[in-house]
């Protein structure tokens, strides 16, 4: 997904009620309502905006501003054109074709839904108010902004699922079977995610003797939802016990760094070609269950 910006954001979702529209007009029947294309006013407001960044003036941030406001104001004229068009369909939808209409009516409105809360953000943004719930794909509605911390790429977009590895032991080369990764929509924390993954392990009567987590995780919540473990340990944050086995733990869970990118490149989990939170799920179901067949073929009998 291409990094969002308000304007390109609006040049979207003026480009895809229009085209929507079109399509829609046709089963209206004449005297249709027509929703204007204003595409092309914002890709110059678009390309305004790239040129007052490359002035580099005390004046571009106000400027700025400005004109994404005007791009706001195309997309609000834009989601009245839809919803009028949306109504008049249904009350077209007579006798035949009368389900192909109402059909095209719930899409305008959903799609004029999505372009009204990208008008929403720009008038928050304008009048400095916090944008909680952020859109930023017309296409992916479910997505969101996912901060990562780090120093190359600092913001994505998309979902975090919570990867957890089953293994039979701790020792070098162990490798066993990944669990259904939860998710949610936005950017949840590991904790927040934790209560689903112990609910799957107490679903599979199952209770790790050792447990070794990432930093992001606290140890009051991991001590709530681990509460028979032998040994618990959370990178620089709770020791496991000794410091032998703080070692070998330790780099247990370095290696599930090398476990998730393995995900990545071989078992397509770096990117979802489907839409949706549902989407994403399903993809990232089939790759699990991909690295499973196979950890399991490798497997001695």
């Amino acid at each position: 997904m291409r990094y969002p910006s308000d304007a390109g954001l609006a040049g979207d979702a003026t480009r895809m009620l229009a085209r929507e529209a079109a399509e829609a007009r046709r089963l209206a029947g004449a005297g249709a309502r027509q929703v204007r294309d204003r595409s092309r006013a914002a890709g110059k407001l678009l390309r305004q905006i790239h040129r007052t960044f490359a002035r580099r003036t005390g004046q571009a941030k106000a400027t700025v501003l400005r004109l994404t406001g005007e791009a706001g104001e195309l997309v609000k004229r834009s989601v009245r054109e839809t919803r009028a068009l949306a109504a008049q369909l249904r009350r077209r939808a007579r006798g035949r074709g009368a389900q192909a209409k109402l059909r095209a009516a719930r899409r305008l409105d959903e799609l004029a839904d999505r372009a009204h809360k990208v008008a929403d953000q720009i008038t928050k943004r304008l009048a400095g108010e916090p944008i909680t719930d952020r859109l930023v794909s017309l296409a992916d509605p479910d997505a969101r902004p996912i901060r990562r911390g780090k120093l190359g790429v600092p913001n994505e977009f998309g979902y975090v699922f919570q990867i957890a590895e089953i293994t039979e032991n701790t020792r070098r080369g162990a490798r066993g079977l990944i669990l259904p990764a939860p998710t949610t929509i936005g950017n949840p924390k590991e904790d927040t995610l934790l209560p689903k993954t112990t609910a799957e392990l107490e679903r599979l009567k199952l209770r790790p003797r050792d447990v070794a987590l990432d930093a992001g995780f606290n140890p009051g919540p991991v001590s709530d939802a681990f509460p028979d473990a032998g040994r618990v340990f959370i990178a620089g944050r709770r020791s496991a016990g000794s410091r032998r086995t703080d070692r070998r733990l330790a780099r247990y869970r370095v290696g599930a760094e090398g476990r998730i990118s393995h995900l990545k490149r071989r078992y397509g989990l770096r990117r979802t070609r489907l839409k949706g939170q549902a989407g994403a799920k399903t993809s990232v179901g089939w790759s699990i269950l991909t690295y499973n067949l196979d950890t399991l073929a490798i497997r001695p009998a």
